[in-house]
């Protein structure tokens, strides 16, 4: 009985670290391609400059959700 408690709390901590990490890893990649798209509008209407910014800081959406996620799914540990 205890084994499969401890097993539960294994696999609820790998799913709290992979939703951090696939978060991060597809936020990286996504402010890649925007941001090097971003540059080549500034290079010809810097006046765009905050609408790039924005567009650049809306996928950080996915690393805060995820850690959202991994917060509320470590509480369940030890439940």
């Amino acid at each position: 009985m205890a084994g499969e408690l401890f097993a539960a709390d294994g696999l609820i901590a790998l799913g709290a670290g992979l939703s951090i990490g696939i978060g991060a890893i597809a936020t990286g990649m996504a402010q890649a391609s925007i941001g090097s798209s971003g540059m080549g509008v500034l290079a010809e209407k810097p006046e765009e400059f905050t609408k790039v910014l924005i567009c650049l800081a809306l996928p950080e959406t996915l690393v805060i959700l995820g850690f959202v996620i991994a917060f509320l799914l470590i509480g369940q540990i030890g439940a």
